[in-house]
């Protein structure tokens, strides 16, 4: 497993709340994607199960439930059951929150606790929440629910109330590098520079090949494009049929550059305009897995959107 630099805070209070007489039933482990949140949720939920006298799994453990993506539909469900490649739906559906809550009426497997993961519990249908926050109003006892969050904001109001909150901080440039190298993979730097401190970004970035569209991004925040020669380039770079998670990666890449440049800039105007650049990446990434985009127009709008934060920009659209 990773070792995650920036776990440590997080750590000392689970570790202090575990040691303490009543432990909270309800936990939100929040930070950016690419933070080691699972991970942490998984290695936390096996202390939890760690109970004298109890033997414990190496493997799967029977009393540690996690829901996160299943299959899509019921092709997908068939696909998955016979071990072939399935398509993952896009939330958590109430069904997997009814079927959880069906495994709580009977007792716990090993010993006396069992623990919930939902990842990610920002991406659960608005009927999935409500279902769960009936069992976090009345947990059953020995039953812990951690729910890995990247936008606590999405969650119901009622099921942040009713969880502790963890947060985990972004990687420094230098843990960043660390990691990378540990994984025996380069000290990119323009890596590093794009994953805002997320070493899930850092590795996507690596693993898609990023570099020449951070060029390509880059001039466009700085310089525009008079005409469409370099949003042109920017669709050859991403592809003509692009994956949803390589385009998912070029937008976190976008957002990425966007702010770091808002960040950087001493021109009031300059840093609205990418500020407002960065919104609208933002919006485009939530829309475009289930919007019906023509691929090939999809990189010439998100040029087109970094085109409008550059000085003496054209209009958003062209």
């Amino acid at each position: 497993m990773t070792r995650w630099p920036n776990h440590g805070e997080a750590w000392r209070q689970w570790r202090d709340a575990l040691a303490g007489e009543r432990m909270h039933h309800g936990w939100l482990l929040a930070g950016k994607a690419g933070l080691g949140k699972r991970d942490f949720a998984m290695a936390a939920a096996r202390e939890l199960m760690a109970e004298l006298g109890v033997p414990q799994p190496q493997g799967d453990h029977p009393d540690i439930i996690l829901l996160t993506y299943g299959p899509k539909d019921d092709k997908a469900e068939r696909a998955a059951a016979d071990g072939k490649p399935y398509e993952l739906a896009r939330s958590i559906r109430i069904k997997q929150i009814r079927a959880m809550q069906k495994r709580l009426i009977t007792r716990p497997t090993l010993g006396s606790r069992r623990a919930i993961i939902i990842d990610p519990a920002d991406d659960m249908e608005k009927a999935a929440a409500n279902a769960l926050l009936k069992s976090l109003e009345e947990p059953p006892v020995g039953t812990f629910f951690l729910l890995v969050t990247h936008r606590p904001a999405r969650l119901l109001p009622t099921i942040r109330s009713r969880c502790r909150t963890l947060r985990f901080p972004v990687l420094s440039d230098s843990q960043l590098g660390a990691m990378l190298e540990e994984g025996g993979m380069p000290h990119d730097r323009a890596a590093i520079a794009a994953a805002e401190g997320s070493f899930g970004a850092a590795l996507r970035f690596a693993a898609q090949d990023l570099a020449p569209l951070a060029k390509v991004i880059e001039a466009l925040l700085e310089r525009g494009d008079d005409g469409f020669t370099v949003r042109g380039e920017l669709a050859r770079l991403i592809g003509p049929r692009a994956d949803r998670e390589r385009v998912q990666a070029v937008l976190d890449l976008a957002q990425a550059l966007a702010a770091r440049a808002a960040r950087e800039t001493d021109d009031i105007a300059r840093r609205g305009r990418l500020i407002d650049t960065h919104a609208a990446l933002v919006s485009l990434a939530a829309e475009a897995p289930t919007a019906n985009f023509d691929p090939g127009m999809l990189p010439f709008e998100i040029g087109s959107l970094l085109v409008s934060a550059a000085p003496a920009s054209e209009p958003a659209h062209g």
